[in-house]
């Protein structure tokens, strides 16, 4: 079975972290050798970093899009990996944006992940496009702007390799990870004047201590219920959210930066799915009525060692 490196690079299962930038780019036409060699020396360029500051806990995790992947990676694609497929309900729209390179910058330290970001991007110079940038941060103890704590559905221990790392249905690529990644903007006055008790309705857990909520019946089913994924034989599949808080008080932004890690592209496909269109169709996710998806792009995470081995090429 694999397991999930260690190390400062392609990460997706390190701790929680209370700061991170969520950096996308795109690759210019003639960028794709510098963008192959920042990339194979990625993980002893942050060797100095990480010897200076043990304790900021620094990973930076790769997602590589399907439009770059066969002419920077030089393999075949990954089983699964392709364009985000927008999900378009009666209501509202999960997007597909631009997107080739996905940077997810996580350390204890804000300083830690700036400084960071800054020596990737100088290193990467006019190879890429800066397509969004977006700067999280760790909100009390673990809660989105809406005020719930969020991950608490996150595997732990053992059960996080196998909900995360491709195995043996693509030996070419077993280790790697799947990534999705959306950024959401809520509108907070409307959400703060719910009751609270209409609000855990709609997430479906209880606001105070995260605790889930009865399943409906029939009908209108709370975001923790399309949220869960079942396949054909019942069986429940997992993924790691790593989402974060962002905002600007003063430019009335507030947010939050959605980011999961799956084994199976697909898991994460069916849950945007349920909660755009609703399950049954016509009753989607009432949270979406309050947040509104900007963006989203898929990658994918090679192991540590794929990625290193850019250097041997």
């Amino acid at each position: 079975m694999n397991t999930i490196e260690t190390g400062p690079t392609q990460a997706p299962g390190a701790s929680l972290t209370a700061n991170a930038v969520f950096l996308v780019v795109t690759v210019e036409p003639e960028g794709f050798d510098t963008v192959r060699d920042v990339l194979a020396d990625l993980s002893d360029s942050m060797k100095a970093i990480t010897f200076r500051f043990p304790d900021a806990d620094l990973t930076c995790t790769v997602g590589i899009g399907s439009a770059v992947w066969e002419p920077l990676m030089r393999s075949a694609l990954p089983i699964q990996l392709r364009p985000f497929t927008p999900v378009i309900g009666a209501v509202h729209t999960a997007p597909a944006t631009e997107g080739d390179l996905l940077f997810h910058i996580r350390a204890e330290r804000a300083d830690v992940c700036f400084f960071f970001e800054k020596r990737l991007l100088s290193d990467l110079g006019d190879a890429v496009h800066v397509v969004d940038e977006t700067v999280g941060f760790r909100s009390f103890d673990r809660r989105d702007l809406l005020g719930f704590v969020d991950g608490t559905a996150n595997p732990v221990g053992p059960a996080i390799d196998d909900a995360v790392l491709v195995g043996d249905e693509d030996p070419a690529h077993a280790g790697g990870t799947y990534v999705v990644t959306q950024k959401y903007v809520h509108a907070m006055a409307s959400w703060d004047a719910l009751p609270v008790d209409t609000q855990e309705r709609i997430l479906g857990r209880t606001k105070v201590d995260g605790l889930e909520l009865d399943d409906a019946p029939d009908g209108q089913q709370s975001h923790k219920s399309l949220a869960t994924i079942e396949d054909d034989q019942g069986v429940e599949h997992d993924i790691i959210r790593d989402n974060m808080p962002f905002g600007s008080p003063g430019a009335d932004e507030f947010g939050t930066y959605f980011l999961g890690y799956s084994r199976d592209l697909w898991v994460i496909q069916r849950m945007l799915e349920r909660m755009f269109i609703g399950e049954p169709a016509g009753m989607h996710d009432r949270l979406l009525d309050f947040s509104t998806a900007l963006t989203g792009s898929v990658f994918f995470a090679p192991s540590a060692t794929e990625l290193d081995a850019l250097g041997a090429e």
